[in-house]
């Protein structure tokens, strides 16, 4: 069963990656979609290790990472002169709706093979079954740069 999730997981993140590119954003990875949603509406770099469960410094080469490709920006937080909070930027944010419209599109397509209940039936107990784990990208291979 864990090869049969990891092939479902690869299989729409593989396809997502491929339409991701010819839509513009060729040099996204799996690990920036978790970046860039965690982002949410700001954060320092630390806060953004605490929601990726991540150290500060990983999180730190992820946001220069995605700072040099167009996708994050980091500004002066207002309330604190040492710190630097990370945004989206336009790109970041032309990402994320592509992705979320890509990802739809993927998702039909596994209806189209499997029926809406079915797929409905198998989002509903894979909520069940990771309800208590918290989600974390610290994946082997994902952190490296």
């Amino acid at each position: 069963m864990p090869l049969l999730l990891l092939q479902g997981f690869r299989v729409l993140i593989d396809g997502l990656h491929a339409e991701l590119a010819r839509h513009g954003h060729p040099d996204v990875r799996p690990v920036h979609g978790f970046v860039l949603q965690a982002v949410a509406d700001g954060c320092t770099a630390v806060e953004l290790g605490r929601r990726l469960g991540v150290t500060k410094q990983a999180a730190a080469k992820h946001v220069e990472v995605l700072e040099g490709l167009g996708y994050l920006r980091r500004v002066p937080d207002p309330h604190d002169a040492r710190a630097r909070i990370v945004r989206r930027t336009v790109r970041g944010e032309d990402c994320l709706a592509r992705s979320a419209r890509i990802l739809g599109d993927l998702r039909e397509g596994w209806v189209k093979v499997l029926g809406p209940d079915r797929v409905h039936a198998l989002e509903h107990d894979l909520r069940a079954v990771t309800a208590d784990a918290p989600l974390r990208v610290d994946v082997p291979g994902w952190l490296g740069l």
